[in-house]
């Protein structure tokens, strides 16, 4: 698979090799839902809460006597049966993160690649050339290589211009390719990356690589079938 490489002026200045055996099949979209529900999860908050009846405020002393009223006896008014009393077995604060396999993390980082070569939708640049940190030069930029919509950014290295004249523009992203994860990828309608990130992103997807965010607290599980 043969990709090419343009200027900022979206004119075609070179070219790079993809291995066709990696990026030519079907992409596993099993493995980027795995992969998207995984980031997902270690993003919630987990900052829930509910009383038990040790925590409701009041019901300090028995409501009345236990015999002779005609009603059913009850020790405290922080009851879970009575209304405003405790919840029994409610949510409470929790860490909802758990390990992702690496193969499973490279194999989805693999997958989405492939979705988003198969839909046409990556650009490689030889590199983010801009005069200033302007939101002028950042728009031009993205006319020029005719990306309109939601459009992830890639660099091999953090590019505070780049960052800076992209970040007042709606729906565009910076990133760098060692956090890059499979969700960033497929919530992106175009993606543009330097040639030398992508050739970093292939080697993390291919396992000859370190992977980044994506499996950074990842075994070396097998992948299922």
């Amino acid at each position: 698979m043969t990709l090419d490489v343009v200027n900022a002026q979206n004119e075609k200045i070179d070219s790079i090799e993809l291995s066709d055996e990696v990026f030519g099949g079907a992409p596993a979209q099993r493995l980027i839902w795995e992969a998207v529900v995984h980031e997902q999860a270690g993003q919630r908050r987990g900052t829930h809460a509910t009383k038990t009846r040790g925590q409701v405020s009041g019901g300090g002393r028995k409501p009345w006597r236990q015999k002779g009223t005609g009603r059913a006896r009850v020790g405290s008014a922080r009851n879970p049966l009575w209304r405003s009393g405790g919840v029994v077995f409610g949510p409470q604060p929790r860490d909802y993160s758990y390990r992702l396999p690496r193969k499973v993390a490279r194999g989805a980082l693999r997958a989405a690649l492939q979705s988003k070569l198969a839909e046409g939708s990556v650009i490689v640049v030889s590199a983010f050339e801009l005069p200033e940190p302007r939101t002028r030069f950042g728009s031009e930029l993205l006319e020029a290589l005719n990306v309109p919509g939601k459009v992830l950014l890639v660099d091999v290295t953090a590019n505070e211009t780049l960052d800076r004249a992209m970040r007042n523009l709606p729906g565009v992203a910076v990133t760098v390719s060692s956090l890059v994860t499979p969700r960033d990828l497929m919530d992106a309608g175009h993606v543009v990356i330097t040639r030398a990130a992508m050739e970093h992103l292939a080697r993390a997807a291919t396992g000859s690589g370190p992977l980044g965010r994506a499996g950074s607290s990842a075994s070396d599980s097998e992948v299922p079938s």
